[in-house]
């Protein structure tokens, strides 16, 4: 059954908060993505870093700090007063905690490492929690008090999306009476040379589908939700109520890293979403797609769009303007669709598809919505974000908003 995103919030290279990333997001601005050294030996490489200052960690003896709880914690207090005014209504055993990562700490663990193989021993404030993946949900469940359901997800690319299919997947058993949920992934000089040494890795801003794609950006994000089965009075949510109608899930299992060139376990993710929600593919009005400016993904994500929407969607990959955030991927990008949706996007527009516009002429031609184009007007309206993964872990969601009246319409 559908379930209800309340409050929301988030950090990424487009700002810190929902205002300052849909006010750049919907502007098409990439100003985050900046060119670093120091990631990978002898080479500077584009990367999504959140820009500011982060809150200082609470003294939780259990959690050392790490710049992976920074980012969650900076999330979470934004729709900290929704969170205690949920735990006051339904009680701490009742609240779930359910995120994705891929990095937990492990930067952090890394310099410790480092400093054990230098100098023979390692610093005193190392503690191996620090990279568990288990981490991120085990320190917001404790930094809130909560004695509910709380683990973390770790299914590369997807984590974030399947969290969230996870979250509803509690509620709807009856396990609980809500879940904070989302997913979180910061910074880190593993990943980076991770991906560099499978030359996935572009110096400059990525393309993604662009005959002159050369590979990803690498950021860091968290995006946080509060999903119940009904909406909350009084959350931080849009005007109109939004919900995540359904998702699909599947593995391929093509390979470890690549995804199946023809697109079919993407398609099968993306059809199980729809018949999930209930709808036919012509009622969905945009797709936030994978896009990762990869020539393989970007290759098999436009033949499973043009598959399962024949007729065309409005679609864009977000990840010109933030990066490909990893574990906190899937829940950022859903995140997006739900700024879309809300009344932080005022003039009603789609996120822009930032490239040079040199279509691939390989690849089916997808509707790339351009600055400026605007999302249809007629309600309810419904948006599908994609998130693929290694080993072929393929999710799409489904956002929709309840019908009704946004702020100043008048029947």
């Amino acid at each position: 059954m559908p379930v209800y995103l309340n409050a929301l919030g988030l950090n990424c290279a487009l700002g810190q908060g929902k205002q300052a990333v849909a006010t750049a997001l919907f502007a098409g601005d990439s100003s985050g993505m900046q060119a670093q050294t120091g990631w990978v030996a002898e080479r500077a490489l584009t990367v999504g870093a959140v820009p500011g200052s982060l809150p200082d960690l609470p003294d939780l003896p259990d959690h050392p700090p790490s710049r992976n709880n920074q980012l969650l914690l900076a999330a979470t207090l934004e729709i900290e007063p929704e969170l205690r005014a949920a735990i006051s209504r339904f009680g701490a055993e009742r609240i779930a905690v359910v995120l994705g990562t891929s990095t937990s700490g492990i930067e952090e663990a890394s310099q410790s490492i480092a400093t054990y193989l230098n100098e023979g021993e390692l610093p005193a404030h190392y503690h191996y929690a620090q990279q568990e993946l288990a981490e991120p949900a085990n320190f917001l469940s404790d930094w809130l008090g909560l004695s509910g359901p709380c683990f973390s997800i770790s299914t590369a690319c997807t984590s974030g999306a399947r969290a969230l299919l996870s979250a509803q997947r509690l509620l709807n058993l009856g396990v609980c009476d809500a879940v904070i949920c989302g997913g979180v992934d910061s910074l880190c000089r593993l990943t980076l040379n991770g991906f560099t040494a499978l030359e996935a890795v572009s110096a400059e801003r990525c393309n993604p589908f662009s005959v002159n794609r050369h590979g990803i950006n690498i950021g860091e994000a968290a995006a946080l939700f509060l999903m119940t089965r009904e909406p909350l009075s009084g959350a931080a949510q849009s005007a109109v109520p939004i919900t995540l109608l359904g998702g699909g899930a599947g593995s391929d299992a093509h390979h470890i890293s690549a995804p199946q060139p023809d697109g079919l376990g993407a398609q099968a993710a993306m059809r199980k979403a729809l018949a999930a929600a209930g709808i036919s593919a012509d009622q969905v009005d945009y797709l936030n797609l994978h896009g990762t400016a990869t020539t393989h993904n970007d290759a098999m994500e436009s033949q499973a769009v043009q598959a399962i929407f024949p007729h065309g969607v409005p679609c864009s990959s977000s990840k010109s303007m933030v990066g490909h955030t990893l574990g906190a991927a899937g829940a950022l990008e859903a995140a997006f669709c739900w700024l879309t949706l809300s009344e932080y996007n005022p003039d009603q527009l789609l996120p822009p598809h930032l490239w040079d516009g040199q279509a691939d002429p390989a690849l089916p031609a997808l509707n790339l919505v351009q600055p400026g184009t605007q999302l249809r007007s007629s309600r309810p309206r419904r948006l599908m974000s994609n998130s693929f993964a290694f080993g072929g872990n393929n999710i799409s969601l489904l956002l929709g908003e309840e019908h009704g009246e946004m702020p100043g319409e008048h029947p």
